[in-house]
């Protein structure tokens, strides 16, 4: 069975080399951060039983003061408590202007930022089975799989088997369920090989991107870089909390709430039979004389019955509703808001 069948069917890992995480401790690394991110910092962890705690990891982006994206990250307080400060889980490649952004902005008396990246391992569970898989075979039975499948995203769940013990974070990123696990690395690589072990199948980076374009999500580095405005992403509900005190970035985001728009806006294009473009492909209408988009990611997918993929597209252009790619000679494809299952015809 391929890991794509497996997620939508029963249950499959995949290995996360593509996620970082940078653990943020000191004097007050809360009040730092608060002035760094667009959304709040999460209330303090709750012990859940024995061995067992939980709380819930809020989505955020980071934002240069002309409101461009730094990253996109989720946080974590704790686990453990205070003294673990602050644990941000965002994309590998973003690490390096994300550290050097809280270099410049956040005063190291009062907390420092460390890559624990190479410590710690990842990887993600996901299909129908993954709960039961988890709480099976990875979490020793300690929480029950009715309680883990009923988690919301981003709430979480840390478990005390020594060491940093295990996290696992429940995602809304795939089109199917799925939680996120972190771990010191011996510990993160035995225990996705147990699974493994335990009948689920291998989720290649590829496939997981299918379900990922399939749950409407933006990826850093294909759809979302430095040059991207968070409110054109889709994502600014999920990330920004508009209640919160000051935060780099906030003049911009504010202005286009209340004043403006953005120009463009992240839409997803269902390709039907026409062969699958190249990200930066040229998104056309009839009656312009240029470009109206551009494809960001593609990919394949079994359920849709064709390709799919996501885009920019600018605001003006109705959704749904037909455009060119390549140009005004090339296939006819269906631009669609990412709401629902958005990728079904």
């Amino acid at each position: 069975m391929s890991g794509y069948r497996a997620a939508l069917e029963s249950a499959a890992v995949a290995p996360r080399p593509d996620r970082g995480r940078v653990r943020v401790t000191g004097r007050d690394p809360v009040a730092m951060l608060l002035g760094i991110l667009t959304n709040r910092i999460p209330e303090p962890p709750v012990p859940g039983g024995p061995d067992v705690t939980g709380g819930a990891a809020l989505y955020a982006a980071v934002l240069t003061p002309k409101g461009r994206m730094v990253t996109d990250l989720r946080v974590v307080r704790g686990p453990r408590g205070e003294e673990d400060g602050l644990l941000l889980e965002a994309p590998a490649s973003s690490l390096p202007g994300l550290l050097a952004h809280l270099a410049k902005y956040v005063p190291p008396r009062f907390a420092k930022s460390v890559d624990v990246t190479e410590l710690t391992g990842s990887f993600t569970v996901a299909g129908p089975g993954a709960a039961a898989l988890l709480s099976r075979e990875g979490l020793g039975l300690r929480l029950e799989t009715a309680e883990m499948g009923a988690l919301a995203e981003g709430e979480w769940r840390w478990f005390d088997g020594g060491g940093v013990g295990v996290l696992a974070i429940k995602s809304g990123d795939l089109a199917t369920q799925a939680f996120d696990v972190v771990a010191d690395r011996t510990t993160s690589d035995a225990l996705a090989a147990r699974l493994l072990e335990a009948g689920a199948a291998e989720l290649t980076l590829s496939e997981l991107d299918v379900l990922r374009v399939e749950a409407g999500r933006p990826a850093w580095g294909v759809d979302m870089d430095q040059e991207t405005l968070l409110p054109e992403t889709g994502i600014d509900s999920r990330a920004i909390d508009h209640t919160k005190g000051c935060y780099t970035g906030q003049e911009v985001i504010v202005r286009i709430r209340d004043r403006g728009h953005v120009n463009r806006k992240l839409r997803g294009l269902r390709l039907g039979g026409a062969p699958l473009p190249q990200g930066g492909a040229e998104l056309w209408v009839g009656g312009r004389d240029r470009p109206v988009g551009v494809v960001t990611s593609v990919v394949s997918s079994p359920r849709a019955g064709g390709g799919l993929a996501l885009g920019y597209v600018r605001s003006e252009v109705e959704v749904p509703g037909e455009v060119w790619l390549g140009g005004l000679d090339g296939p006819r494809v269906e631009a669609v808001d990412l709401v629902g299952e958005w990728w079904r015809s």
